[in-house]
């Protein structure tokens, strides 16, 4: 039983209009047309997962250009993979995409092999952004929920006796754990310095 042609159309804003691409999915035969106004960018587009769910074996995506369906190309190897899992296939009225060809099918590889590439480029930047401002002492992470005068103060209080890492935990409203990193980060710190000292005084006469 041959399958049926499905038509998706989408426009980014309300300004803009389907119509185009309506006329051109109608002349191609596209009966049936999920259509929405939606960033090419979101995943989260209710129209193309109806599409996507109402496929069925044999039936055949049809757009005006793959760009309506994503335009990111991760996500739209992830919207050809679903096609193809539902034994439908995949055709663009202005581009030479057909998956039932075997040139469309090597188009299809080509802009998985393209996807890769965008994503291996984007984990390089983005390291590199993070070594760039972390040599410019920018810090990454959540915010410190003490002060620099708060954690001096719990450092003394607690080191002195005074309070207890629990007690001041309360009195500061943070988790003990805070204040057992902040104690830590202290003596971490404070020890191979007093332990050098102590060694340098060993070694007067």
């Amino acid at each position: 039983m041959p399958g049926t042609l499905i038509g998706y159309a989408r426009v980014s804003t309300d300004d803009q209009t389907t119509d185009l691409q309506l006329d051109a999915l109608k002349g191609a035969g596209v009966l049936k047309v999920y259509q929405e106004t939606a960033s090419g960018g979101r995943w989260d587009r209710p129209e193309l997962h109806r599409m996507l769910e109402f496929l069925r074996e044999g039936d055949i995506v049809v757009v005006w250009k793959v760009d309506r369906l994503s335009r990111s190309l991760a996500d739209l190897v992830r919207i050809m993979e679903m096609i193809k899992a539902r034994g439908a296939r995949l055709k663009s009225l202005t581009e030479p995409i057909d998956t039932s060809t075997p040139a469309g099918e090597a188009m299809m590889q080509l802009i998985g092999v393209f996807a890769q590439l965008e994503r291996a480029n984007l984990r390089e930047r983005t390291h590199a952004g993070i070594k760039a401002a972390r040599a410019k002492g920018v810090k990454f992470g959540r915010p410190s929920k003490l002060s620099e005068a708060q954690r001096q103060d719990i450092i003394r209080r607690v080191s002195a006796g005074d309070l207890t890492a629990a007690e001041a935990a309360r009195l500061y409203g943070v988790n003990p754990t805070t204040i057992a990193r902040v104690i830590k980060r202290h003596r971490a710190m404070t020890v191979p310095f007093e332990g050098r000292a102590a060694e340098v005084r060993g070694t007067r006469p």
